[in-house]
Protein backbone atom coordinates (compact mmCIF):
# COMPACT_ATOMS: atom_id res chain seq x y z
CA UNK A 1 0.00 0.00 0.00
CA UNK A 2 2.71 2.49 1.01
CA UNK A 3 5.31 3.21 -1.66
CA UNK A 4 8.84 4.48 -1.12
CA UNK A 5 7.70 7.99 -2.06
CA UNK A 6 5.05 7.99 0.68
CA UNK A 7 7.66 6.75 3.14
CA UNK A 8 9.92 9.65 2.12
CA UNK A 9 7.02 12.02 2.81
CA UNK A 10 6.55 10.53 6.27
CA UNK A 11 10.28 10.94 7.00
CA UNK A 12 10.00 14.56 5.83
CA UNK A 13 7.07 15.08 8.22
CA UNK A 14 9.10 13.67 11.11
CA UNK A 15 12.04 15.97 10.43
CA UNK A 16 9.72 18.95 9.99
CA UNK A 17 8.03 18.17 13.32
CA UNK A 18 11.44 18.02 14.99
CA UNK A 19 12.47 21.34 13.38
CA UNK A 20 9.34 23.06 14.63
CA UNK A 21 9.48 21.63 18.16
CA UNK A 22 13.28 22.01 18.54
CA UNK A 23 13.28 18.47 19.95
CA UNK A 24 16.39 16.64 18.73
CA UNK A 25 15.39 13.24 20.11
CA UNK A 26 16.03 10.65 17.38
CA UNK A 27 14.20 8.01 19.42
CA UNK A 28 11.06 10.16 19.58
CA UNK A 29 11.10 10.80 15.83
CA UNK A 30 11.61 7.11 15.06
CA UNK A 31 8.56 6.37 17.20
CA UNK A 32 6.61 9.11 15.40
CA UNK A 33 7.59 7.56 12.06
CA UNK A 34 6.43 4.09 13.12
CA UNK A 35 3.11 5.42 14.43
CA UNK A 36 2.56 7.52 11.30
CA UNK A 37 3.08 4.47 9.07
CA UNK A 38 0.75 2.30 11.19
CA UNK A 39 -1.89 5.06 11.22
CA UNK A 40 -2.15 4.80 7.43
CA UNK A 41 -3.42 1.25 7.84
CA UNK A 42 -5.76 2.38 10.62
CA UNK A 43 -7.28 4.94 8.26
CA UNK A 44 -7.71 2.26 5.59
CA UNK A 45 -9.53 -0.02 8.03
CA UNK A 46 -11.62 2.87 9.29
CA UNK A 47 -12.85 3.55 5.75
CA UNK A 48 -13.83 -0.11 5.35
CA UNK A 49 -15.53 0.07 8.72
CA UNK A 50 -17.51 3.09 7.50
CA UNK A 51 -18.94 1.03 4.64
CA UNK A 52 -19.97 -1.65 7.12
CA UNK A 53 -21.64 0.98 9.30
CA UNK A 54 -23.50 2.35 6.28
CA UNK A 55 -24.82 -1.15 5.63
CA UNK A 56 -26.02 -1.41 9.25
CA UNK A 57 -27.72 1.97 8.98
CA UNK A 58 -29.42 0.89 5.76
CA UNK A 59 -30.70 -2.26 7.48
CA UNK A 60 -32.15 -0.19 10.31
CA UNK A 61 -33.75 2.15 7.82
CA UNK A 62 -35.42 -0.75 5.97
CA UNK A 63 -36.79 -2.13 9.25
CA UNK A 64 -38.19 1.29 10.10
CA UNK A 65 -39.74 1.61 6.64
CA UNK A 66 -41.72 -1.62 7.07
CA UNK A 67 -43.48 -0.16 10.15
CA UNK A 68 -44.44 3.23 8.69
CA UNK A 69 -47.89 4.18 7.42
CA UNK A 70 -47.08 7.17 5.22
CA UNK A 71 -45.82 6.79 1.67
CA UNK A 72 -42.18 7.56 0.82
CA UNK A 73 -39.93 7.61 -2.22
CA UNK A 74 -38.64 4.12 -1.44
CA UNK A 75 -42.15 2.71 -2.09
CA UNK A 76 -41.38 3.01 -5.80
CA UNK A 77 -38.41 0.66 -5.56
CA UNK A 78 -39.08 -2.97 -6.62
CA UNK A 79 -36.96 -4.27 -3.73
CA UNK A 80 -36.44 -2.02 -0.72
CA UNK A 81 -33.72 -4.38 0.55
CA UNK A 82 -31.67 -4.28 -2.62
CA UNK A 83 -28.95 -2.02 -1.20
CA UNK A 84 -28.42 -4.18 1.89
CA UNK A 85 -28.22 -7.21 -0.40
CA UNK A 86 -25.39 -5.59 -2.37
CA UNK A 87 -22.88 -8.38 -2.84
CA UNK A 88 -19.75 -6.25 -2.46
CA UNK A 89 -21.08 -4.69 0.75
CA UNK A 90 -21.85 -8.17 2.07
CA UNK A 91 -18.27 -9.24 1.32
CA UNK A 92 -17.20 -6.56 3.78
CA UNK A 93 -19.92 -7.15 6.36
CA UNK A 94 -19.58 -10.95 6.40
CA UNK A 95 -15.78 -11.02 6.43
CA UNK A 96 -14.58 -12.63 9.70
CA UNK A 97 -10.93 -11.80 8.95
CA UNK A 98 -11.79 -8.11 8.63
CA UNK A 99 -13.98 -8.26 11.74
CA UNK A 100 -11.14 -9.78 13.76
CA UNK A 101 -8.66 -7.17 12.51
CA UNK A 102 -10.99 -4.33 13.51
CA UNK A 103 -11.43 -5.88 16.95
CA UNK A 104 -7.71 -6.53 17.38
CA UNK A 105 -6.87 -2.91 16.57
CA UNK A 106 -9.83 -1.64 18.64
CA UNK A 107 -11.12 0.42 15.73
CA UNK A 108 -14.44 1.86 16.87
CA UNK A 109 -14.18 5.23 15.18
CA UNK A 110 -17.87 5.41 14.29
CA UNK A 111 -19.28 4.33 17.65
CA UNK A 112 -18.99 7.86 19.05
CA UNK A 113 -19.21 9.57 15.65
CA UNK A 114 -22.46 8.20 14.25
CA UNK A 115 -23.45 11.65 12.97
CA UNK A 116 -20.83 11.33 10.22
CA UNK A 117 -22.29 7.99 9.16
CA UNK A 118 -25.74 9.61 9.00
CA UNK A 119 -24.40 12.46 6.87
CA UNK A 120 -22.87 10.05 4.37
CA UNK A 121 -25.93 7.79 4.33
CA UNK A 122 -28.28 10.71 3.61
CA UNK A 123 -26.09 11.80 0.71
CA UNK A 124 -26.06 8.25 -0.64
CA UNK A 125 -29.85 7.80 -0.67
CA UNK A 126 -30.42 11.10 -2.50
CA UNK A 127 -27.71 10.42 -5.08
CA UNK A 128 -28.60 9.55 -8.67
CA UNK A 129 -26.41 6.44 -8.41
CA UNK A 130 -28.50 5.04 -5.56
CA UNK A 131 -31.83 5.97 -7.18
CA UNK A 132 -30.94 4.42 -10.56
CA UNK A 133 -29.67 1.29 -8.84
CA UNK A 134 -32.74 0.86 -6.63
CA UNK A 135 -35.21 1.41 -9.49
CA UNK A 136 -33.85 -1.56 -11.44
CA UNK A 137 -35.02 -5.07 -10.63
CA UNK A 138 -32.27 -7.49 -9.69
CA UNK A 139 -28.54 -6.88 -9.94
CA UNK A 140 -25.48 -8.74 -11.10
CA UNK A 141 -22.27 -8.77 -9.09
CA UNK A 142 -20.81 -6.30 -11.59
CA UNK A 143 -23.70 -3.89 -11.08
CA UNK A 144 -23.39 -4.17 -7.31
CA UNK A 145 -19.69 -3.48 -7.57
CA UNK A 146 -20.16 -0.49 -9.89
CA UNK A 147 -22.60 1.08 -7.42
CA UNK A 148 -20.07 0.94 -4.58
CA UNK A 149 -17.34 2.32 -6.85
CA UNK A 150 -19.57 5.23 -7.92
CA UNK A 151 -20.76 5.97 -4.39
CA UNK A 152 -17.24 5.84 -2.99
CA UNK A 153 -15.74 8.01 -5.72
CA UNK A 154 -18.53 10.59 -5.99
CA UNK A 155 -20.17 10.66 -2.54
CA UNK A 156 -17.96 9.23 0.21
CA UNK A 157 -14.38 10.19 -0.74
CA UNK A 158 -15.11 13.87 -1.58
CA UNK A 159 -17.25 14.50 1.52
CA UNK A 160 -15.89 17.60 3.29
CA UNK A 161 -17.34 16.72 6.71
CA UNK A 162 -15.60 13.36 6.60
CA UNK A 163 -12.34 15.04 5.59
CA UNK A 164 -12.62 17.45 8.52
CA UNK A 165 -13.23 14.54 10.88
CA UNK A 166 -10.08 12.75 9.74
CA UNK A 167 -8.07 15.97 9.77
CA UNK A 168 -9.07 16.70 13.38
CA UNK A 169 -8.48 13.13 14.52
CA UNK A 170 -4.87 12.63 13.36
CA UNK A 171 -2.61 15.16 11.67
CA UNK A 172 -0.80 12.71 9.36
CA UNK A 173 -4.11 11.51 7.90
CA UNK A 174 -4.34 14.67 5.80
CA UNK A 175 -1.67 13.25 3.50
CA UNK A 176 -2.95 9.67 3.81
CA UNK A 177 -6.55 10.34 2.73
CA UNK A 178 -5.86 10.56 -1.06
CA UNK A 179 -3.56 7.54 -0.86
CA UNK A 180 -6.09 5.37 1.01
CA UNK A 181 -9.02 6.47 -1.15
CA UNK A 182 -7.11 5.71 -4.35
CA UNK A 183 -6.05 2.31 -3.03
CA UNK A 184 -9.62 1.45 -2.01
CA UNK A 185 -10.95 2.34 -5.45
CA UNK A 186 -8.36 0.06 -7.04
CA UNK A 187 -9.46 -2.74 -4.72
CA UNK A 188 -13.14 -2.25 -5.50
CA UNK A 189 -12.37 -2.38 -9.21
CA UNK A 190 -10.23 -5.51 -8.87
CA UNK A 191 -12.37 -7.55 -6.45
CA UNK A 192 -14.15 -10.67 -7.68
CA UNK A 193 -17.25 -12.48 -6.46
CA UNK A 194 -15.23 -15.38 -5.06
CA UNK A 195 -12.41 -13.22 -3.64
CA UNK A 196 -10.42 -14.59 -0.70
CA UNK A 197 -11.23 -13.12 2.71
CA UNK A 198 -7.67 -11.80 3.02
CA UNK A 199 -8.18 -9.50 0.00
CA UNK A 200 -9.23 -6.64 2.26
CA UNK A 201 -6.23 -7.11 4.55
CA UNK A 202 -3.27 -6.29 2.28
CA UNK A 203 0.26 -5.74 3.51
CA UNK A 204 0.97 -2.16 4.50
CA UNK A 205 4.52 -2.36 3.16
CA UNK A 206 5.91 -4.48 0.36
CA UNK A 207 8.55 -5.91 2.72
CA UNK A 208 10.63 -5.09 5.79
CA UNK A 209 13.28 -3.48 3.59
CA UNK A 210 10.95 -0.54 2.97
CA UNK A 211 10.63 0.23 6.68
CA UNK A 212 14.40 -0.24 7.12
CA UNK A 213 14.88 2.27 4.30
CA UNK A 214 12.65 4.83 6.04
CA UNK A 215 14.32 4.37 9.44
CA UNK A 216 17.82 4.62 7.99
CA UNK A 217 16.90 7.70 5.92
CA UNK A 218 15.50 9.41 9.02
CA UNK A 219 18.46 8.54 11.24
CA UNK A 220 21.17 9.38 8.71
CA UNK A 221 19.56 12.72 7.86
CA UNK A 222 19.15 13.77 11.49
CA UNK A 223 22.54 12.57 12.71
CA UNK A 224 24.38 14.29 9.86
CA UNK A 225 22.37 17.50 9.92
CA UNK A 226 25.35 19.86 10.34
CA UNK A 227 27.36 18.26 7.52
CA UNK A 228 24.32 18.28 5.23
CA UNK A 229 23.72 21.97 5.95
CA UNK A 230 27.33 22.68 4.96
CA UNK A 231 26.80 20.81 1.67
CA UNK A 232 23.75 22.95 0.86
CA UNK A 233 25.46 26.19 1.95
CA UNK A 234 28.39 25.44 -0.33
CA UNK A 235 26.09 25.27 -3.34
CA UNK A 236 24.02 28.34 -2.41
CA UNK A 237 26.64 31.00 -1.58
CA UNK A 238 24.24 33.85 -2.34
CA UNK A 239 21.49 32.45 -0.13
CA UNK A 240 21.16 32.97 3.59
CA UNK A 241 20.07 29.59 4.99
CA UNK A 242 17.17 31.35 6.73
CA UNK A 243 15.83 32.31 3.29
CA UNK A 244 15.57 28.70 2.16
CA UNK A 245 12.09 27.33 2.89
CA UNK A 246 12.09 24.80 5.72
CA UNK A 247 10.62 22.06 3.52
CA UNK A 248 13.16 22.75 0.76
CA UNK A 249 16.03 22.48 3.23
CA UNK A 250 14.66 19.21 4.63
CA UNK A 251 14.15 17.70 1.17
CA UNK A 252 17.65 18.72 0.11
CA UNK A 253 19.19 17.11 3.20
CA UNK A 254 17.18 13.94 2.68
CA UNK A 255 18.10 13.79 -1.00
CA UNK A 256 21.82 14.26 -0.32
CA UNK A 257 21.65 11.66 2.45
CA UNK A 258 19.94 9.21 0.09
CA UNK A 259 22.44 9.82 -2.69
CA UNK A 260 25.36 9.08 -0.36
CA UNK A 261 23.96 6.24 1.75
CA UNK A 262 21.78 4.12 -0.52
CA UNK A 263 24.03 2.79 -3.31
CA UNK A 264 21.33 0.55 -4.81
CA UNK A 265 19.02 3.50 -5.61
CA UNK A 266 19.96 5.25 -8.89
CA UNK A 267 20.70 8.93 -8.40
CA UNK A 268 18.10 9.95 -11.01
CA UNK A 269 15.43 8.00 -9.14
CA UNK A 270 16.30 9.76 -5.88
CA UNK A 271 16.35 13.20 -7.47
CA UNK A 272 13.05 12.69 -9.29
CA UNK A 273 11.34 11.49 -6.12
CA UNK A 274 12.31 14.61 -4.18
CA UNK A 275 11.39 16.90 -7.05
CA UNK A 276 7.90 15.39 -7.13
CA UNK A 277 7.55 15.75 -3.35
CA UNK A 278 8.70 19.39 -3.59
CA UNK A 279 6.07 20.13 -6.23
CA UNK A 280 3.36 18.85 -3.89
CA UNK A 281 4.56 20.15 -0.53
CA UNK A 282 6.61 23.28 -1.15
CA UNK A 283 6.62 26.45 -3.27
CA UNK A 284 6.04 26.53 -7.06
CA UNK A 285 9.75 27.15 -7.75
CA UNK A 286 11.10 24.73 -5.18
CA UNK A 287 11.59 21.81 -7.55
CA UNK A 288 13.71 23.99 -9.89
CA UNK A 289 15.81 25.22 -6.97
CA UNK A 290 16.30 21.71 -5.55
CA UNK A 291 17.05 20.21 -8.95
CA UNK A 292 19.77 22.79 -9.61
CA UNK A 293 21.56 22.11 -6.34
CA UNK A 294 21.31 18.31 -6.62
CA UNK A 295 22.59 18.31 -10.20
CA UNK A 296 25.66 20.29 -9.09
CA UNK A 297 26.27 17.95 -6.18
CA UNK A 298 25.91 14.79 -8.29
CA UNK A 299 28.45 16.07 -10.83
CA UNK A 300 30.83 17.02 -8.03
CA UNK A 301 30.43 13.69 -6.22
CA UNK A 302 31.05 11.75 -9.42
CA UNK A 303 34.20 13.75 -10.20
CA UNK A 304 35.49 13.17 -6.67
CA UNK A 305 34.54 9.48 -6.72
CA UNK A 306 32.18 9.93 -3.76
CA UNK A 307 29.05 8.69 -5.52
CA UNK A 308 29.19 4.91 -5.70
CA UNK A 309 26.11 3.21 -7.07
CA UNK A 310 25.63 -0.53 -7.46
CA UNK A 311 22.92 -2.85 -8.73
CA UNK A 312 20.65 -3.16 -11.75
CA UNK A 313 19.46 -0.23 -13.82
CA UNK A 314 22.44 1.98 -13.03
CA UNK A 315 24.22 2.02 -16.37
Amino acid sequence: MLTRRQLRVKVMQCIYALTQSKDDSLEKQEKFLKVSVENTYTLYLLMLSLLRELHTMAENHVRHETKKYLASASDNFPDKEKFIKNQLLLQLVNNPALTNELKKRKIKGWYLNEDYVKIIYKEIVVSRFYENYMKQEGASYGEDKNLIIDLFREVIAPNEKLYEFFEDDRLTWVDDIPLVNTFLLKQFKAIKKDQALSFFLPQLLKDEQDMDFAKKLLAKTLLNNAALEDEIQGKTPNWDKDRIADIDAILLKMAICELMNFPSIPERVSINEYLEIAKEYSTPKSSIFINGILDKLVREYKEDGKLKKTGRGLL
